[in-house]
């Protein structure tokens, strides 16, 4: 093998994974709305981003992680959002300044019916949008059939592999931006990997994908240059939302992204260590996404899952462990928020699930179910398409 042979194989070879976005560009219309899930992968606890501070057992089950009831001299309290629940003090300058505008609302009490507490199995089972109990395909996911019932919906999963959640349908795009900021191959090779698919039925799909790949970390470093010279942009996945909001207003219309390293067992802290490091910079990252919309964030729908809350309790190890209800996120610029939604109980013993976790009262198919359908108009049938036995229920939120 020659020289030249060798850098080909050796191109080629790197090629694979990055072409797996690699699709024929869609052009949505203008007017299309647009919706991004974001998964929370690991399952975060729910019980320190909205505080039930108006609950003693909160107090009692928390020694360590609690975090103080809303107190106006004390900037580590929960800021109050209503009469029972507050809000972690570390999302104050990002995500409350949404609720004030009533532009972001909690769910809590939500979540699947898979008592599983298993990461994978529950994930899985959220992906797929079919009862769990009743699953019959495991390689179709609700966002895949959403595409398919809407041509205009114009797909894209910002994720190093194609997500379950858009498996089972044609001409899906997955993009990830995590360590994009450097292009991964620069113009002669990618000249080379795109005359390597000529003449073959890949051509297109190759020759667009390199495309986006390069405008994405052309657009990356100007940002990253530009963020020097004034306030710096929120790191990490700020700026990758700032990205993501360039391609959902110009490009596409029906987005996915997962954040991981919620699993906190071990020294999780409160308003500060591991999870408020995680919310911060997620919370850093939303707002930047709306800010980045612009006129398009009052067409967008931004719904943040995981696939299971924590227990309630904290563990020896100041931490939490695998729990069952979580909180749900929904934002957007014409979202009726500035409220906690859904059916709920008081926090107490009593109230708890097994005695360790929250219960689920807000089934996360009917909740997604009524978002999406009415976001895109869905008729019955189509949404039974999408969410099989589910019963739609949009909470009011939109």
């Amino acid at each position: 093998m020659n020289r030249r042979q060798l850098l080909m194989a050796a191109v080629a070879a790197a090629a694979l994974p990055s072409l797996t976005f690699s699709a024929r560009l869609f052009a949505a219309p203008a007017s299309a709305p647009r919706t991004l899930l974001v998964f929370l992968r690991g399952g975060y606890d729910c019980n320190n981003l909205l505080v039930p501070y108006a609950s003693d057992f909160y107090y009692e089950s928390r020694p360590t992680l609690a975090i103080a009831r809303p107190d106006p001299h004390n900037a580590q309290s929960a800021i109050a959002l209503d009469s029972h629940w507050g809000l972690n003090p570390v999302l104050r300058d990002s995500l409350y300044p949404l609720w004030q505008r009533k532009q972001l609302a909690f769910v809590p009490f939500s979540g699947t019916d898979d008592l599983s507490r298993s990461h994978f199995e529950t994930q899985d089972n959220i992906e797929s949008g079919q009862p769990s109990q009743q699953r019959k395909h495991y390689d179709s996911g609700f966002l895949a059939r959403l595409a398919r019932q809407v041509p205009d919906s114009a797909p894209i999963a910002f994720t190093d592999a194609l997500p379950l959640s858009f498996q089972g349908a044609q001409d899906i795009p997955n993009l990830s931006l995590r360590g994009a900021g450097k292009a991964t191959f620069d113009d002669r090779q990618a000249a080379i990997l795109s005359s390597m698919y000529q003449h073959t039925p890949y051509a297109a799909a190759a020759s667009d994908g390199l495309a986006l790949r390069q405008k994405v970390s052309r657009d990356l470093q100007e940002e990253m240059l530009a963020a020097n010279r004034g306030a710096a942009n929120a790191q990490n996945f700020a700026a990758q939302t700032r990205r993501m909001a360039s391609l959902m207003r110009e490009q596409y219309r029906l987005g996915f992204v997962d954040v991981g390293g919620w699993d906190t067992h071990v020294n999780q802290g409160s308003t500060q260590g591991q999870l408020a490091n995680n919310l911060a910079n997620l919370g850093q990252g939303l707002a930047a996404y709306a800010e980045a919309m612009g006129e398009h964030w009052n067409d967008s729908l931004v719904v943040v899952v995981s696939e299971f809350g924590r227990t309630f309790r904290e563990n020896g190890a100041k931490g939490t462990d695998h729990g069952h209800g979580t909180v749900y996120w929904v934002l957007g610029g014409r979202v009726h928020g500035g409220r906690v939604a859904g059916e709920q109980v008081a926090v107490n013993a009593q109230s708890l699930l097994q005695n360790r976790d929250y219960p689920v009262l807000n089934n996360y198919r009917d909740l997604l179910g009524g978002l999406l359908g009415s976001t895109w108009g869905l008729s019955s049938a189509q949404l039974q398409t999408v969410f099989p036995g589910a019963r739609a229920n949009t909470l009011g939120l939109v």
